[in-house]
Protein backbone atom coordinates (compact mmCIF):
# COMPACT_ATOMS: atom_id res chain seq x y z
CA UNK A 1 0.00 0.00 0.00
CA UNK A 2 1.28 3.49 -0.90
CA UNK A 3 2.12 5.44 2.23
CA UNK A 4 3.64 8.92 2.18
CA UNK A 5 4.46 11.72 4.59
CA UNK A 6 0.98 13.25 4.55
CA UNK A 7 -0.41 9.90 5.70
CA UNK A 8 2.06 9.91 8.59
CA UNK A 9 0.80 13.34 9.65
CA UNK A 10 -2.85 12.33 9.22
CA UNK A 11 -2.34 9.26 11.41
CA UNK A 12 -1.20 11.39 14.35
CA UNK A 13 -4.15 12.05 16.68
CA UNK A 14 -3.93 13.93 19.94
CA UNK A 15 -6.86 14.33 22.32
CA UNK A 16 -6.99 17.62 24.15
CA UNK A 17 -6.91 17.72 27.93
CA UNK A 18 -10.72 17.73 28.03
CA UNK A 19 -11.29 15.52 25.00
CA UNK A 20 -10.89 18.28 22.42
CA UNK A 21 -10.07 17.32 18.83
CA UNK A 22 -7.11 19.70 19.01
CA UNK A 23 -4.46 19.16 21.70
CA UNK A 24 -4.68 21.50 24.66
CA UNK A 25 -2.32 24.48 24.57
CA UNK A 26 0.19 24.61 27.39
CA UNK A 27 0.08 28.26 28.43
CA UNK A 28 2.89 28.03 31.00
CA UNK A 29 6.53 29.02 30.99
CA UNK A 30 7.45 26.74 33.91
CA UNK A 31 6.22 23.40 35.26
CA UNK A 32 5.82 21.91 38.72
CA UNK A 33 7.39 18.69 40.03
CA UNK A 34 5.92 16.28 42.57
CA UNK A 35 9.38 15.55 43.97
CA UNK A 36 12.64 17.48 44.18
CA UNK A 37 14.56 14.45 42.90
CA UNK A 38 12.58 14.44 39.65
CA UNK A 39 13.54 18.09 39.10
CA UNK A 40 17.19 17.22 39.67
CA UNK A 41 16.97 14.24 37.30
CA UNK A 42 15.37 16.42 34.61
CA UNK A 43 18.19 18.96 34.85
CA UNK A 44 20.62 16.07 34.50
CA UNK A 45 18.76 14.90 31.39
CA UNK A 46 17.80 11.55 32.91
CA UNK A 47 13.99 11.78 32.89
CA UNK A 48 11.85 11.62 29.76
CA UNK A 49 8.28 12.94 29.75
CA UNK A 50 8.82 15.67 32.34
CA UNK A 51 8.51 19.36 31.49
CA UNK A 52 10.97 21.71 33.09
CA UNK A 53 10.80 25.14 31.48
CA UNK A 54 9.37 26.20 28.14
CA UNK A 55 12.77 27.14 26.74
CA UNK A 56 13.66 23.46 27.15
CA UNK A 57 10.35 21.99 25.92
CA UNK A 58 6.60 22.28 26.28
CA UNK A 59 3.69 19.97 25.41
CA UNK A 60 2.54 22.21 22.53
CA UNK A 61 6.03 22.31 21.02
CA UNK A 62 6.43 18.56 21.38
CA UNK A 63 3.12 17.91 19.58
CA UNK A 64 4.29 20.04 16.66
CA UNK A 65 7.73 18.43 16.71
CA UNK A 66 6.21 14.93 16.49
CA UNK A 67 4.12 15.94 13.48
CA UNK A 68 7.13 17.44 11.70
CA UNK A 69 9.22 14.35 12.43
CA UNK A 70 6.44 12.33 10.78
CA UNK A 71 6.59 14.71 7.80
CA UNK A 72 10.31 14.08 7.28
CA UNK A 73 10.47 10.48 8.50
CA UNK A 74 12.96 11.20 11.31
CA UNK A 75 12.96 9.93 14.89
CA UNK A 76 12.01 13.28 16.39
CA UNK A 77 12.18 17.05 15.91
CA UNK A 78 12.77 20.27 17.87
CA UNK A 79 10.91 23.47 17.01
CA UNK A 80 12.38 26.97 17.20
CA UNK A 81 11.29 30.60 17.08
CA UNK A 82 12.65 31.02 13.52
CA UNK A 83 14.26 29.14 10.67
CA UNK A 84 17.52 30.93 11.43
CA UNK A 85 17.19 29.84 15.07
CA UNK A 86 17.08 26.25 13.82
CA UNK A 87 19.96 26.68 11.34
CA UNK A 88 22.32 28.45 13.74
CA UNK A 89 21.63 25.95 16.53
CA UNK A 90 22.53 23.01 14.28
CA UNK A 91 25.73 24.59 12.97
CA UNK A 92 26.99 25.65 16.40
CA UNK A 93 26.11 22.23 17.85
CA UNK A 94 28.13 20.41 15.17
CA UNK A 95 31.05 22.81 14.73
CA UNK A 96 33.71 23.92 17.22
CA UNK A 97 36.45 26.54 16.91
CA UNK A 98 38.76 25.67 14.03
CA UNK A 99 36.23 23.42 12.28
CA UNK A 100 34.91 23.84 8.74
CA UNK A 101 31.73 23.13 6.83
CA UNK A 102 30.95 22.70 3.15
CA UNK A 103 27.87 24.55 1.91
CA UNK A 104 25.98 25.14 -1.28
CA UNK A 105 26.92 28.46 -2.87
CA UNK A 106 23.27 29.35 -3.48
CA UNK A 107 21.45 29.49 -0.17
CA UNK A 108 19.20 31.91 1.69
CA UNK A 109 21.00 35.23 2.27
CA UNK A 110 20.66 35.06 6.05
CA UNK A 111 22.26 31.59 6.12
CA UNK A 112 25.03 32.82 3.83
CA UNK A 113 25.72 35.83 6.07
CA UNK A 114 25.85 33.65 9.19
CA UNK A 115 28.31 31.26 7.57
CA UNK A 116 30.45 33.85 5.79
CA UNK A 117 30.53 36.62 8.40
CA UNK A 118 29.32 35.56 11.83
CA UNK A 119 31.14 32.21 12.08
CA UNK A 120 34.45 34.09 11.74
CA UNK A 121 34.00 35.04 15.41
CA UNK A 122 34.48 31.35 16.23
CA UNK A 123 37.16 30.70 13.60
CA UNK A 124 34.77 28.35 11.79
CA UNK A 125 35.34 28.36 8.02
CA UNK A 126 32.89 27.70 5.19
CA UNK A 127 33.65 26.44 1.68
CA UNK A 128 30.89 27.52 -0.71
CA UNK A 129 30.59 25.18 -3.70
CA UNK A 130 28.28 24.26 -6.56
CA UNK A 131 26.27 21.62 -4.69
CA UNK A 132 25.14 20.03 -7.97
CA UNK A 133 28.75 19.04 -8.73
CA UNK A 134 29.52 16.10 -6.40
CA UNK A 135 33.21 16.09 -7.37
CA UNK A 136 33.56 19.73 -6.30
CA UNK A 137 31.78 18.99 -3.03
CA UNK A 138 34.14 16.13 -2.24
CA UNK A 139 37.17 18.20 -3.20
CA UNK A 140 36.14 20.83 -0.62
CA UNK A 141 35.99 18.30 2.26
CA UNK A 142 39.02 18.33 4.57
CA UNK A 143 39.91 16.65 7.87
CA UNK A 144 38.35 19.68 9.60
CA UNK A 145 34.99 19.42 7.81
CA UNK A 146 32.15 18.65 10.20
CA UNK A 147 29.11 18.81 7.91
CA UNK A 148 27.74 19.23 4.38
CA UNK A 149 24.95 21.82 4.20
CA UNK A 150 22.55 22.46 1.34
CA UNK A 151 19.01 23.41 0.42
CA UNK A 152 16.98 20.70 -1.34
CA UNK A 153 15.86 23.41 -3.78
CA UNK A 154 18.09 26.45 -3.46
CA UNK A 155 17.08 30.02 -2.73
CA UNK A 156 16.71 31.84 -5.09
CA UNK A 157 18.16 30.06 -8.15
CA UNK A 158 16.16 26.84 -7.60
CA UNK A 159 19.15 24.55 -8.05
CA UNK A 160 18.26 20.97 -7.08
CA UNK A 161 20.50 18.99 -4.74
CA UNK A 162 20.99 15.27 -5.34
CA UNK A 163 20.32 14.26 -1.75
CA UNK A 164 21.04 10.55 -2.26
CA UNK A 165 24.45 11.27 -3.80
CA UNK A 166 25.31 13.85 -1.13
CA UNK A 167 24.22 11.42 1.60
CA UNK A 168 26.51 8.73 0.16
CA UNK A 169 29.39 11.23 0.11
CA UNK A 170 28.68 12.39 3.67
CA UNK A 171 28.65 8.81 4.95
CA UNK A 172 31.92 8.10 3.13
CA UNK A 173 33.57 10.91 5.10
CA UNK A 174 31.64 10.18 8.31
CA UNK A 175 30.03 13.61 8.50
CA UNK A 176 26.32 14.56 8.64
CA UNK A 177 24.35 15.88 5.69
CA UNK A 178 22.15 18.82 6.73
CA UNK A 179 19.36 19.76 4.31
CA UNK A 180 17.13 22.84 4.44
CA UNK A 181 13.90 21.59 2.85
CA UNK A 182 11.89 24.82 3.20
CA UNK A 183 11.13 25.12 -0.54
CA UNK A 184 9.90 21.57 -1.07
CA UNK A 185 7.93 20.05 1.85
CA UNK A 186 6.15 16.81 0.87
CA UNK A 187 7.50 17.07 -2.70
CA UNK A 188 10.92 15.98 -1.44
CA UNK A 189 11.26 13.82 1.69
CA UNK A 190 14.86 14.74 2.47
CA UNK A 191 15.08 12.56 5.57
CA UNK A 192 13.97 9.47 3.68
CA UNK A 193 16.47 10.23 0.90
CA UNK A 194 19.41 10.15 3.31
CA UNK A 195 19.69 13.56 4.99
CA UNK A 196 20.83 13.17 8.61
CA UNK A 197 19.28 16.46 9.72
CA UNK A 198 16.42 18.28 7.99
CA UNK A 199 15.61 21.93 8.65
CA UNK A 200 12.53 23.94 7.69
CA UNK A 201 11.55 27.53 8.08
CA UNK A 202 8.01 26.84 9.27
CA UNK A 203 7.24 30.47 8.42
CA UNK A 204 6.80 29.49 4.77
CA UNK A 205 4.73 26.68 3.21
CA UNK A 206 4.26 24.60 6.36
CA UNK A 207 2.43 27.36 8.23
CA UNK A 208 1.14 28.90 5.01
CA UNK A 209 -0.50 32.05 6.37
CA UNK A 210 2.44 34.49 6.70
CA UNK A 211 1.48 35.35 10.27
CA UNK A 212 4.39 33.94 12.28
CA UNK A 213 8.10 33.10 12.25
CA UNK A 214 9.23 29.60 13.28
CA UNK A 215 11.66 26.81 12.44
CA UNK A 216 12.33 23.11 13.03
CA UNK A 217 15.22 20.66 13.22
CA UNK A 218 14.27 17.07 12.34
CA UNK A 219 16.79 14.36 13.22
CA UNK A 220 17.71 11.52 15.54
CA UNK A 221 16.51 11.44 19.13
CA UNK A 222 20.14 11.62 20.26
CA UNK A 223 20.92 14.77 18.27
CA UNK A 224 17.70 16.55 19.23
CA UNK A 225 18.33 15.76 22.90
CA UNK A 226 21.86 17.15 22.56
CA UNK A 227 20.41 20.38 21.18
CA UNK A 228 18.21 20.64 24.30
CA UNK A 229 20.94 19.77 26.82
CA UNK A 230 20.85 22.35 29.63
CA UNK A 231 24.65 22.45 29.85
CA UNK A 232 25.82 22.28 26.24
CA UNK A 233 22.81 22.36 23.90
CA UNK A 234 22.91 25.15 21.32
CA UNK A 235 19.12 25.07 20.98
CA UNK A 236 18.65 25.42 24.74
CA UNK A 237 21.40 27.97 25.38
CA UNK A 238 20.84 30.24 22.39
CA UNK A 239 17.22 30.59 23.52
CA UNK A 240 15.35 30.51 20.21
CA UNK A 241 12.12 29.33 21.84
CA UNK A 242 8.86 28.95 19.92
CA UNK A 243 5.82 30.21 21.80
CA UNK A 244 3.27 27.49 22.63
CA UNK A 245 0.37 29.44 21.13
CA UNK A 246 2.22 29.71 17.82
CA UNK A 247 3.16 26.03 17.91
CA UNK A 248 -0.52 25.11 18.28
CA UNK A 249 -1.47 27.40 15.40
CA UNK A 250 1.19 25.95 13.07
CA UNK A 251 0.11 22.40 13.92
CA UNK A 252 -3.44 23.21 12.78
CA UNK A 253 -2.18 24.71 9.51
CA UNK A 254 0.11 21.73 8.91
CA UNK A 255 -3.00 19.56 8.52
CA UNK A 256 -3.80 21.18 5.15
CA UNK A 257 -0.24 21.23 3.80
CA UNK A 258 -0.87 18.33 1.39
CA UNK A 259 -3.81 20.14 -0.23
CA UNK A 260 -1.98 23.46 -0.46
CA UNK A 261 1.25 22.02 -1.90
CA UNK A 262 -0.64 20.32 -4.72
CA UNK A 263 -2.27 23.62 -5.69
CA UNK A 264 0.92 25.68 -5.33
CA UNK A 265 2.72 23.21 -7.62
CA UNK A 266 -0.14 22.94 -10.13
CA UNK A 267 -0.33 26.73 -10.49
CA UNK A 268 3.44 27.23 -10.68
CA UNK A 269 3.82 24.58 -13.39
CA UNK A 270 1.02 26.14 -15.46
CA UNK A 271 2.61 29.59 -15.33
CA UNK A 272 6.13 28.29 -15.96
CA UNK A 273 5.09 26.28 -19.01
CA UNK A 274 3.11 29.13 -20.55
CA UNK A 275 5.67 31.86 -19.91
CA UNK A 276 8.40 29.64 -21.33
CA UNK A 277 6.28 29.20 -24.47
CA UNK A 278 6.01 33.00 -24.60
CA UNK A 279 9.82 33.16 -24.84
CA UNK A 280 10.60 34.32 -21.30
CA UNK A 281 13.63 33.14 -19.35
CA UNK A 282 11.83 30.97 -16.79
CA UNK A 283 13.45 28.70 -14.20
CA UNK A 284 11.24 26.03 -12.63
CA UNK A 285 12.21 22.47 -11.67
CA UNK A 286 9.13 21.11 -13.41
CA UNK A 287 10.37 22.30 -16.82
CA UNK A 288 12.48 19.91 -18.89
CA UNK A 289 14.76 22.86 -19.63
CA UNK A 290 15.73 23.06 -15.93
CA UNK A 291 19.22 21.64 -15.27
CA UNK A 292 17.97 19.82 -12.18
CA UNK A 293 14.70 18.54 -13.64
CA UNK A 294 15.77 14.89 -13.80
CA UNK A 295 17.32 15.01 -10.32
CA UNK A 296 14.12 16.44 -8.87
CA UNK A 297 11.97 13.93 -10.73
CA UNK A 298 13.96 10.92 -9.45
CA UNK A 299 13.62 11.96 -5.80
CA UNK A 300 10.17 13.56 -5.69
CA UNK A 301 6.82 12.38 -4.41
CA UNK A 302 5.05 13.00 -7.70
CA UNK A 303 1.56 13.81 -6.38
CA UNK A 304 2.87 17.03 -4.77
CA UNK A 305 4.56 18.33 -7.90
CA UNK A 306 7.65 20.47 -8.31
CA UNK A 307 6.85 23.13 -5.73
CA UNK A 308 5.48 26.65 -5.77
CA UNK A 309 8.64 28.65 -6.58
CA UNK A 310 9.71 29.90 -9.97
CA UNK A 311 11.91 32.70 -11.28
CA UNK A 312 11.63 34.92 -14.35
CA UNK A 313 14.46 37.12 -15.60
CA UNK A 314 12.99 40.29 -17.13
CA UNK A 315 16.36 41.80 -18.09
CA UNK A 316 16.96 44.62 -15.62
CA UNK A 317 16.23 45.71 -12.06
CA UNK A 318 14.27 48.71 -13.36
CA UNK A 319 11.94 46.47 -15.37
CA UNK A 320 11.67 44.01 -12.48
CA UNK A 321 10.64 46.75 -10.05
CA UNK A 322 8.08 48.28 -12.44
CA UNK A 323 6.62 44.87 -13.19
CA UNK A 324 6.28 43.93 -9.51
CA UNK A 325 4.72 47.28 -8.63
CA UNK A 326 2.21 46.91 -11.46
CA UNK A 327 1.31 43.34 -10.45
CA UNK A 328 0.66 44.51 -6.90
CA UNK A 329 -1.47 47.37 -8.21
CA UNK A 330 -3.53 44.84 -10.20
CA UNK A 331 -4.06 42.67 -7.08
CA UNK A 332 -1.98 39.81 -8.51
CA UNK A 333 -0.03 39.46 -5.29
CA UNK A 334 2.33 41.30 -2.99
CA UNK A 335 5.77 42.81 -3.49
CA UNK A 336 7.10 41.09 -0.41
CA UNK A 337 9.80 38.70 0.71
CA UNK A 338 9.02 35.20 2.05
CA UNK A 339 6.95 32.48 0.40
CA UNK A 340 4.22 29.92 0.89
CA UNK A 341 1.34 32.41 1.28
CA UNK A 342 -2.12 31.94 -0.26
CA UNK A 343 -1.45 34.98 -2.46
CA UNK A 344 1.50 35.15 -4.85
CA UNK A 345 4.56 36.90 -3.37
CA UNK A 346 7.34 38.34 -5.53
CA UNK A 347 10.66 40.06 -4.97
CA UNK A 348 13.99 40.76 -6.68
CA UNK A 349 16.28 38.58 -4.54
CA UNK A 350 19.49 40.33 -5.56
CA UNK A 351 18.34 43.42 -3.69
CA UNK A 352 16.37 41.67 -0.94
CA UNK A 353 16.64 38.09 0.36
CA UNK A 354 20.06 37.53 -1.22
CA UNK A 355 21.44 41.04 -0.74
CA UNK A 356 23.90 39.71 1.87
CA UNK A 357 25.78 37.99 -0.96
CA UNK A 358 28.36 40.36 -2.58
CA UNK A 359 27.49 41.52 -6.11
CA UNK A 360 30.48 39.82 -7.71
CA UNK A 361 29.45 36.51 -6.15
CA UNK A 362 25.84 37.04 -7.24
CA UNK A 363 27.04 37.45 -10.84
CA UNK A 364 29.31 34.41 -10.58
CA UNK A 365 26.44 32.16 -9.51
CA UNK A 366 24.03 33.58 -12.11
CA UNK A 367 21.90 35.82 -9.89
CA UNK A 368 21.08 38.70 -12.25
CA UNK A 369 19.58 42.14 -11.55
CA UNK A 370 16.42 41.35 -13.50
CA UNK A 371 15.63 38.09 -11.71
CA UNK A 372 12.25 37.97 -9.95
CA UNK A 373 11.45 35.18 -7.52
CA UNK A 374 7.77 34.18 -7.41
CA UNK A 375 6.05 32.18 -4.71
CA UNK A 376 2.92 31.23 -6.60
CA UNK A 377 -0.32 31.39 -4.64
CA UNK A 378 -3.47 29.28 -4.47
CA UNK A 379 -5.38 31.10 -7.23
CA UNK A 380 -8.43 29.10 -8.30
CA UNK A 381 -8.38 30.34 -11.93
CA UNK A 382 -4.69 30.26 -12.80
CA UNK A 383 -5.39 30.94 -16.49
CA UNK A 384 -6.92 34.30 -15.50
CA UNK A 385 -3.80 35.01 -13.42
CA UNK A 386 -1.59 34.14 -16.39
CA UNK A 387 -3.51 36.47 -18.72
CA UNK A 388 -3.33 39.33 -16.20
CA UNK A 389 0.42 38.84 -15.63
CA UNK A 390 0.98 38.66 -19.37
CA UNK A 391 -0.97 41.90 -19.84
CA UNK A 392 1.28 43.62 -17.29
CA UNK A 393 4.36 42.35 -19.14
CA UNK A 394 3.05 43.59 -22.48
CA UNK A 395 2.25 47.00 -21.00
CA UNK A 396 5.87 47.34 -19.81
CA UNK A 397 7.46 45.91 -22.97
CA UNK A 398 8.75 42.76 -21.27
CA UNK A 399 6.58 40.77 -23.68
CA UNK A 400 5.35 42.00 -27.05
CA UNK A 401 1.82 41.43 -28.26
CA UNK A 402 1.57 38.94 -31.05
CA UNK A 403 -0.30 40.32 -34.03
CA UNK A 404 -2.72 38.05 -35.84
CA UNK A 405 -1.66 37.25 -39.42
CA UNK A 406 -4.44 37.05 -42.03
Amino acid sequence: MKHNSSDNIQDLQYFGEFGGVNPSISDSSTYTFISAKTMFDTFEGNTEGCYLYSRHSSPSNLYLGEALAALEGTETANVYASGMGAITSVILQLCDTGDELVSSRTIYGGTYAFMKNFLKKFNIGTSFVDITNIKLVEKAITSKTKMIYCEAVSNPLLEVADIKALSKLAKKHNIPLVVDNTFSPLSIAAGKLGADIVIHSLTKFINGTSDCVAGVVCGTADFCLRLKNVNSGAGMLLGSTLDSLRAASILKNLRTLHIRMKKHSENALYLAQNFEKDGLKVVYPGLKSHAGHTTFKTQMCSEYGYGGLLTIDVGSLEKANKFMELMQEKNLGYLAVSLGFYKTLFSAPGTSTSSEIPLEEQKEMGLSDGLIRFSIGLDNDIHRTYEMMKNCMEKLGILHKKTMSI
